[in-house]
């Protein structure tokens, strides 16, 4: 730690840090613009400007910009000397003098990082009184609105998109004192991550168009804590609702997953939860199944009183899970059927592969990677796995991973690593070792070092090779071919020169060689002395917790029905004709007399249901997930829905109640399923400390989903009473549907 002294007040800051990021971290308030956690620092904006002191008696100083001064010990400044406030001041009047003013109606307008410096800089009256300087605006795609007049020039949008994501057709164009940022013509921006532009623009140049599409303001938007659904990563995130619609989703910073961004599937696939396919009411009938149709059913208890007699003890019924519900939801099936006839939803391939993958994480020696360990690895090796389309998020974090072995000789030259201008100049093309082998071309192949494609066998036999040429006790390959032998030898000792090396993997290839070929890689790493961390990607956002498990394959599913006995499955989340071939499905359906499917969406499965209940998405309920590095993590109910709709452990709760089972009465919130299923199962002890307890507030109130400028709590619902309603209750959550609260 350094010693600074700030307003001639000794602070204790990080070593190596700029001087805008320790006065931030200490709670000080210096306005700035181009500065990023992420993306560091170039001094574009000269917002961010400090007088700097030689020492004690020194009372005249000079003005440096803070984002580009490293601390050093004893360094003297001032935050509020009246010359740099000026100076603040007028840099603010410069930025501002062509923007056009245009808050009431800008898409940003209630988190504009431009609105908070502008105010905080003390800049209230306008003197400009000339013609300012416009721009044609351009054509995006479907998930970006383009407003060039309100740019102040920072330069993050190419900082990001360029530097840090990859992206090659967005640039800034320059003439004069016109300054463009764009593409060279109209167009989708084809960056899979250009959905941050949104968040890292600190004006309303890039603003979410879906959001656009139904527009709200940004102080009405009730939010909870909640976790992306489209991939195993488990990136942390903030859905936003109004009116009962979820409106967008932003990134919740967590550290060691997905930092400050999201990829474009996970920051705008959520318009599903508000489709027309949505099931909102129950239905029961012979639906596709050479019946007369369906009959929707308004009330879920009529349903649930219906279905009663076919759970009593000894009734012959399965449960068929999904690895994309909560460990909740899979517990209480799990609890409703039976453990011996509940079955994890996956086909007999992908389970095989998602319980080897938890097999290899708990055998050791090396450890699951966060996305923070990969983005710091100085050595990558993929091994048959396409992750910019299985992991998008993952394929982000290597682009990062590959500036760290260059970076070492920067380091050298006494520059520090926020120094993002001076680094890059110095860095130029090099990059560190990333070897990529697939069955065909990926996204990140020019990143690589060299590539390798070739047959999923293949590409585990040079996995193999590798592990032998790191660790001659593991088992060696033999007929290799000239080319692959020599790649081997060079990613082998790539690989054991590294001080952070990392294997990445997955079930994309559908191959048990190849999982097991890149476990084979590390454990020699970590024999030869290597801190060598593994990476697997899975299938979808629970995979892992449903393997943890141990449950049956569908294959399973499939056989116990063929035996006889089973009248009865309840499907949970899951559409069987994704999973499986159609015949078999359809075999499997016909054969038996009950169906009972909970979804949230119409699938070809529910079209073969006798009885469909409607599920709550994941912005609808809670629950519990086990990301691909073995992570449980909580997701919060951002809004109710309205009708019947339930959460999906509700419903299973609902049959056991109705039958007199077990858990139907004792489980009176989700916090009651969560601590069985770690009592009845040790690994997954650990999870009911993972997320606050109901009793957490101190202060006597829980948190928040409301902001408290939120409003129309009674317009919202005067079509039915003009009363202020009553906010729903949620028992068992650290969270309140209030603006009230911690």
């Amino acid at each position: 730690m350094t010693t600074i002294y700030i307003d001639d007040k000794p602070y204790e800051v990080r070593e190596g840090s700029n001087l805008l990021h320790a006065c931030l971290g200490l709670g000080f308030d210096i306005p700035y613009f181009c500065w990023h956690p992420a993306l560091h620092s170039v001094g574009s904006c000269r917002l961010c400007a400090v007088k700097q002191f030689k020492d004690e008696k020194d009372s005249r100083g000079r003005i440096v910009m803070s984002c580009m001064t490293p601390v050093s010990e004893n360094m003297r400044i001032s935050v509020d000397d009246e010359e740099v406030r000026r100076f603040r001041a007028g840099i603010i009047e410069l930025l501002m003098m062509n923007h056009p003013h245009d808050c009431p109606v800008c898409d940003e307008g209630g988190e504009c990082h431009l609105q908070d410096m502008t105010l905080m800089t003390g800049h209230v009256y306008r003197r400009f009184r000339y013609k300012k300087r416009t721009f044609r605006n351009q054509y995006l795609g479907p998930f970006l609105n383009h407003e060039m007049n309100r740019c102040i020039h920072c330069y993050r949008c190419v900082r990001f998109y360029r530097d840090y994501a990859g992206g090659r057709d967005l640039d800034a164009f320059a003439s004069h004192h016109f300054v463009y940022f764009g593409r060279l013509e109209d167009g989708v921006l084809e960056n899979r991550f250009s959905g941050n532009l949104a968040e890292v623009c600190p004006t309303g140049v890039f603003t979410d168009k879906t959001l656009k599409r139904h527009y709200t303001r940004k102080w009405d938007l009730q939010t909870a804590p909640s976790l992306c659904v489209h991939c195993s990563l488990g990136c942390n995130t903030i859905p936003g609702e109004r009116y009962g619609t979820l409106r967008r989703i932003l990134n919740r910073y967590h550290s060691e997953i997905n930092g400050y961004f999201l990829c474009d599937r996970g920051r705008f696939g959520y318009e599903f939860v508000n489709h027309h396919s949505r099931i909102r009411k129950p239905v029961t009938g012979k639906k596709g199944r050479g019946g007369n149709g369906s009959i929707p059913v308004t009330e879920g208890d009529e349903v649930l009183s219906s279905l009663a007699p076919l759970f009593h003890y000894g009734a012959g019924v399965i449960g068929i899970g999904s690895p994309r519900s909560s460990l909740e939801a899979n517990y209480a099936l799990r609890t409703l059927v039976g453990p011996e006839r509940f079955y994890s939803g996956m086909s007999g391939k992908e389970a095989a592969l998602v319980n080897a993958i938890t097999e290899i994480y708990a055998a050791g020696p090396a450890p699951s990677a966060t996305l923070r360990d990969v983005a710091s690895s100085d050595a990558v090796l993929i091994l048959g796995e396409d992750v910019m389309n299985t992991a998008p998020m993952l394929g982000l974090a290597l682009r990062q991973s590959i500036r760290n072995q260059p970076m070492e000789a920067v380091k050298k030259m006494g520059i520090h690593e926020w120094n993002d201008a001076a680094v890059r100049i110095i860095m130029q093309d090099e990059k560190g070792p990333l070897f990529i082998a697939s069955p065909q071309a990926t996204l990140l192949d020019r990143l690589s070092r060299e590539t390798y494609n070739a047959a999923p066998d293949d590409i585990a036999r040079l996995g193999f090779a590798v592990a032998h040429d790191v660790d001659h006790t593991a088992p060696a390959v033999h007929d290799l071919p000239r080319d692959a032998r020599a790649l081997a030898r060079t990613i082998a000792e790539e690989l054991k020169n590294a001080e952070r090396p990392l294997v990445i993997t997955g079930t994309g290839c559908g191959s048990m060689s190849v999982i097991k070929a890149a476990a084979n890689v590390a454990w020699a790493l970590c024999r030869a002395g290597r801190p060598a961390s593994l990476c697997f990607t899975a299938p979808e956002c629970n995979s892992l917790g449903m393997g943890l498990m141990g449950a049956g394959s569908l294959e399973k599913a499939f056989e116990a029905v063929e035996q006889g006995g089973i009248e009865t499955a309840v499907i949970l989340e899951n559409d069987l004709y994704r999973r499986a071939d159609e015949k078999v499905v359809d075999k499997f359906l016909e054969s038996i007399q009950n169906i009972i499917v909970i979804d949230a969406v119409e699938t070809r499965t529910t079209g073969r249901a006798d009885t469909v209940l409607p599920s709550a998405s994941f912005a609808e309920s809670q629950g519990t997930m086990v990301n691909n590095e073995g992570r449980a993590q909580r997701f919060f109910r951002v809004f109710v829905p309205d009708g019947t709709i339930k959460e999906n452990w509700e419903w299973v709760r609902g049959m056991l109640s109705a039958s007199g089972r077990v858990g139907g009465e004792s489980w009176k919130t989700l916090n009651d399923i969560t601590a069985a299923l770690a009592e009845e199962m040790d690994r997954f002890a650990p999870v009911p400390g993972i997320t606050p307890a109901e009793g957490f507030p101190v202060t006597g109130q829980k948190v928040p989903r409301q902001s408290h400028r939120y409003s129309g709590r009674t317009a919202m619902s005067a079509d039915r009473t003009v009363h202020e309603p009553r906010p729903p209750d949620d028992p068992g959550s650290p969270l309140s549907f209030s603006m009230e609260g911690y």
